[in-house]
């Protein structure tokens, strides 16, 4: 065994590429990834792997090379840009006598240095814990071999390395129940918002697309922002006003990114519930990069591994600023809006004209994705943007006047259970009330019994198809 430098801060980053899978941009990335963690990339190799190596991953030619890069650069980190089974990782680290530490671990390192809320953390440690459980070598060798059989020659117990893996499982464990009560207290808060009307609406997208830039320029917030990736890694949610479909709360979620390691993934449930259980996903793209699809792809990825692949979505292209208008794809215009499909021509129109693309709202997929194109920095386009939400937010939420009849008090007392008044007056005839809430919460009371449901389904189809806003069921009925 050897001494583990202390320092890590000299780092030769290892690129394994396929046999004809040049990526520079996979290199680019990942030297992004080990300076976000305070690295100072010295280096850099290629391997090309065909079949990994069960010792080292790469080739016993390409470790000896290996080796001698670090030597020569005088780097006391080899950081590689795949995930190593343990004992590759170990293997590597006795041949070149320096830390290696794979993918996976960089990207906890980096969450690690991001966490600042106890939920935070909690996930980070056990998320640490579950990838260092796999990991444990012997530290220690005053207590490695047990000895036994003959008197005077009995061992001590445990070796140290089976004293580790205790510790470390009843850590884990502890985690574990922890997470349990937070991930409940989170649920609890989440069921509040929903009782209090108020739609939520998450910033999801890959890492370094603009995501905490955008949500402080919507809701005027100090949320930390900066060009790196994992820059924000705790969820936030602040109350953004002004818009027609009423108030909403939006969500600063943790950005993502390919090979996102599945038990960080695990360990972030509960905070990528907040992606999971919103009312619409703000699908933040960064659109000045080149490789902005499979971005793209890699976020519908995770979005499916929690359960948050069929939520609508509005796809935002930000940092449009650094286009020009040749780099903007051609816009699909909605047949059955004439008003929109002249505004959507003019814009064609005017970012052919014009070196810079301009700021629009426009559709794909036949008319049924909303696209806002927007620079969070500025704030152009951000118009564009919330009416965007508000068409999406629009259909999803129930607002109507209701007369409830004195005889409806199990009705009124179960709307009030779930939070779906938002005003109510009362005279000799009975309540008024006004209903302003998810449809999700709305539709399920209708199927109470006694009629209640029934009577509810009723007047809200009636008021869905009237002119006015509002209705009186003395005038229908």
């Amino acid at each position: 065994m050897f001494e583990r430098s202390k320092k890590g801060e000299r780092a030769l980053l290892l690129q394994p590429q396929a046999p004809g899978q040049h990526d520079p941009l996979a290199l680019e990335e990942f030297g992004e990834l080990a300076r976000s963690a305070g690295a100072t990339v010295v280096g850099s190799l290629g391997a090309r792997v065909e079949r990994p190596n069960p010792r080292y991953f790469v080739g016993e030619g390409k470790a000896e090379e290996l080796k001698e890069h670090k030597q020569a650069l005088d780097a006391d980190l080899i950081l590689v840009n795949h995930a190593l089974s343990p004992v590759q990782e170990r293997n590597l680290e006795k041949l070149t006598q320096c830390r290696v530490v794979d993918r996976t671990g960089l990207i906890l390192d980096i969450f690690a240095q991001r966490a600042r809320s106890h939920e935070g953390k909690l996930q980070v440690e056990l998320a640490q814990l579950k990838h260092m459980s796999t990991r444990l070598v012997r530290g220690w060798t005053h207590l490695e071999r047990q000895r036994g059989g003959s008197i005077g020659l009995r061992g001590p117990g445990e070796t140290q390395l089976e004293l580790d893996r205790r510790l470390l499982g009843e850590r884990v464990k502890q985690l574990q129940k922890r997470m349990e009560k937070v991930e409940t207290q989170r649920a609890t808060a989440r069921r509040s918002r929903q009782r209090n009307a108020l739609p939520v609406v998450a910033l999801v997208g890959y890492t370094n697309a603009g995501k905490s830039t955008l949500f402080n320029t919507l809701t005027g917030s100090g949320v930390y922002a900066a060009d790196q990736l994992f820059a924000t890694l705790d969820p936030t949610l602040r109350r953004l006003d002004g818009l027609d479909c009423g108030p909403i709360l939006l969500a600063d979620t943790v950005g993502f990114i390919r090979d996102l390691p599945h038990d960080l993934v695990a360990a972030f449930r509960s905070t990528l519930a907040e992606a999971r259980d919103a009312d619409l996903l703000l699908h933040v793209v960064d659109a000045s990069d080149a490789e902005r699809d499979e971005r793209i792809a890699d976020v519908e990825k995770v979005l499916a591994e929690i359960g948050a692949d069929d939520l609508p979505q509005v796809l935002v292209f930000n940092k449009i600023d650094l286009l020009q208008a040749d780099d903007m794809p051609q816009a699909e215009v909605p047949a059955d809006d004439s008003a929109d499909a002249a505004v959507h021509d003019g814009a064609a129109r005017s970012a052919a004209a014009s070196s810079k693309p301009t700021y629009r709202l426009d559709y794909i997929d036949g008319g049924e994705q909303p696209r806002a194109w927007v620079s969070a920095t500025s704030g152009a386009g951000l118009d564009g943007l919330r009416r965007a939400i508000e068409q999406r937010l629009g259909s999803e939420r129930v607002r109507a006047q209701l007369q409830l009849p004195s005889s409806a008090g199990r009705l009124r007392a179960r709307l009030h259970a779930q939070g779906l008044i938002a005003e109510e007056s009362a005279d000799e005839s009975g309540w008024h009330i006004r209903i302003d809430a998810p449809r999700a919460l709305v539709e399920p009371l209708f199927g109470l019994p006694h009629g209640d449901g029934e009577w509810l389904r009723e007047r809200l189809d009636r008021l869905a198809a009237a002119e006015d806003a509002t209705y009186n069921p003395a005038v229908v009925a």
